[in-house]
């Protein structure tokens, strides 16, 4: 018998999750506080959300948008001047994704989701979730003033930064204080990318104090914003009038932004956000996964928050087929849950934290980035037209990607905790790294399968957790 599923949150995780297991034919429930289209922050996705979304058959309504392609990026950044990353010189014609307008791309997975079966239900605020002897059994929400209950097999927590099992029920979302930044943005129309940026790159450029970026949208806007620490930010603050009036005071601070932006109409809609990166203690338990940004998110330097998303999602409809099919124990499939997707975020946090030490060079991210992916390179990388300049250089683009992540997925032995991870350890407030261990043993030997179906497999041969 299919499984009930409540999926709540119809962002690009919960639209992932929901509408895999509806193709798997699962019974979803789908619960969106809001009302899409909506805003959104996060426009410039990564090669791997595009292998995810041609999985759950939505690339051609993707691609009929007419978003802007991206293949790849550059950054001006610390004592290095300018380095590009191009995914098609490096990885072939195939890794490309897109800069997007996310009110529309959300909007487009979400009524996917929905013709896939998924009941979506626009509007709808999620009380608590039911437990049952630690169990996750369903859920209570709120729909036009009525109180309602669904009961679930298992519950799909994909709530984003409100974080309904990990901010407001089990309370165990650890905020990082390294990464405690603040974000300001704003758009323009007309601009520029820099010289030798890849065909609609993202423009990543440092400052003593922060950082810049410049995306590339459709119909020629620029999305421009600063990153900076929240005490900077704070500190600032009250010398302006109005948040437009500080925006365009920073970006009129880097020569290199103005420069860009000198042929654009500034557009207002001057946004901020604050207090980026954060992790929940434990990302699944019985019943129940966190997906996305209820899990975890990270600084925006690398654009991995909707990969993190649409990642997640993928993982957790995979681990609740499996899971309900016997095909592997509870205990197996949460350890398969947890060890990947942690991984997926442990390397990311690496990277990032590895950047704010502005000064240190290239080389020295990607000698990190070739611990962090293990000499693990993706098939892409045997296939691709041309050759990577250095095998770092492989390894720093297929994290920035998400191939590294999928290629971990689906390999025997990917859920092995990343030695590299020590690097960033004492950095990680809150986050115990023996959890990522421990359940990395009981996930040794399973791996993502995609074809015919949805779920884990099994090695055939014993595989070592470490």
């Amino acid at each position: 018998m299919a499984p009930d599923v409540v999926v709540i949150g119809g962002g690009p995780a919960g639209a992932i999750s929901s509408a895999l297991l509806a193709r798997a034919g699962a019974r979803v429930r789908l619960l969106e506080r809001d009302f899409f289209p909506r805003y959104h922050i996060g426009e410039s996705i990564s090669s791997s959300c595009r292998a995810i979304i041609d999985l759950v058959g939505a690339r051609e309504k993707v691609e009929a948008r007419g978003y802007q392609v991206k293949e790849g990026l550059l950054l001006r950044w610390g004592a290095e001047r300018d380095w590009t990353i191009n995914w098609p010189d490096l990885f072939g014609d195939q890794v490309r994704s897109w800069q997007v307008d996310r009110a529309d791309f959300d909007d487009v997975l979400l009524k996917h989701a929905a013709e896939q079966g998924v009941e979506v239900v626009h509007g709808a605020r999620v009380k608590k979730v039911g437990f049952d002897d630690g169990r996750a059994v369903g859920v209570e929400w709120v729909h036009e003033g009525h109180r309602q209950e669904t009961a679930a097999d298992f519950v799909v927590d994909a709530s984003g930064r409100a974080g309904v099992l990990s901010a407001q029920h089990f309370r165990n979302r650890q905020p990082h204080d390294v990464f405690r930044n603040v974000a300001i943005w704003g758009y323009y129309r007309g601009g520029a990318l820099l010289a030798g940026t890849p065909r609609g790159g993202i423009n990543v450029i440092s400052s003593p104090n922060g950082w810049y970026w410049v995306i590339p949208l459709s119909g020629d806007v620029y999305s421009v914003g600063f990153v900076t620490h929240k005490d900077q930010f704070l500190a600032r603050r009250s010398g302006f009038s109005s948040l437009d009036e500080m925006f365009l005071t920073l970006v009129a601070e880097s020569e290199t932004v103005t420069e860009l932006v000198a042929s654009g109409d500034f557009q207002g809609e001057v946004r901020v956000e604050q207090d980026f990166s954060y992790s929940a203690d434990s990302f699944c338990g019985p019943g129940y996964f966190l997906a996305g940004d209820s899990a975890c998110f990270l600084d925006p330097l690398l654009s991995t928050g909707v990969h993190l998303a649409m990642y997640s999602g993928m993982l957790a409809a995979a681990t609740i087929l499996s899971a309900h099919a016997g095909e592997v124990t509870e205990r197996e499939a949460l350890g398969f849950y947890e060890s990947h997707y942690r991984n997926a975020y442990g390397r990311m946090f690496s990277m990032v934290a590895g950047f704010y030490e502005q000064y240190r060079g290239r080389n020295s991210y990607f000698w990190l980035a070739q611990r962090l992916a293990r000499g693990q390179y993706p098939e892409l990388m045997k296939k691709r037209a041309g050759g990577a300049r250095t095998p770092s250089d492989g390894a720093f683009a297929s994290i920035t990607a998400g191939l590294t992540d999928l290629d971990d997925a689906t390999r025997v032995g990917g859920a092995v905790p990343l030695d590299a991870m020590v690097l960033a350890t004492e950095l990680t407030a809150g986050q115990d790294r023996q959890n990522t261990a421990d359940t990395s043993d009981t996930a040794a030997g399973l791996y993502l399968v995609t074809e015919p179906k949805l779920g884990i497999g099994r090695a055939t041969e014993p595989v070592s957790p470490h």
